[in-house]
């Protein structure tokens, strides 16, 4: 006789739902991080910039090389706003798929824990079918030299 687990098919739809609820988070990580890289280099550029204009206003600079200056950082501060919009909202995906692939891998650890108590009441009632039959079989002998 052999073991059959009676939740074997939810089992593995579960397993497969976690693999799902893992590529899925894997790609919000992967958006956030992007997102967020993209983030970091406008802030650098910006700096940079900002950096070059001081480096500028030191040695001397015209108005009108002030104000494109400007109007380029003022630009560049509207896109860094729309990206810290983009990793925030990223973030948020990433941690609600994050939250979703913990409630999938907890209910296949419940479904495997209830495998392996199910494993082992099967093995012990094997044993104790095996002894019976062990001890009829002794009874049997006993009896056919008995008789």
């Amino acid at each position: 006789m052999h073991y059959q687990y009676k939740f074997a098919k939810i089992l593995s739809i579960k397993e497969r739902e976690k693999d799902e609820a893992f590529n899925v988070y894997n790609q919000a990580v992967k958006k956030f991080e992007e997102a967020a890289e993209k983030l970091y280099g406008l802030l650098k550029k910006k700096e940079d910039l900002e950096s070059f204009q001081s480096e500028r206003l030191v040695n001397g600079i015209h108005v009108q090389e002030m104000r494109h200056h400007q109007h380029f950082i003022y630009n560049l501060e509207k896109t860094i706003n729309h990206y810290q919009q983009i990793v925030i909202n990223a973030r948020n995906h990433m941690n609600f798929y994050q939250e979703k692939l913990m409630e999938k891998n907890i209910e296949v650890k419940k479904y495997e824990k209830i495998k392996e108590k199910d494993f082992t009441n099967f093995t012990e009632n094997m044993k104790l079918l095996e002894g019976k039959q062990m001890d009829d079989i002794s009874i049997q002998q006993y009896m056919s030299r008995g008789s």
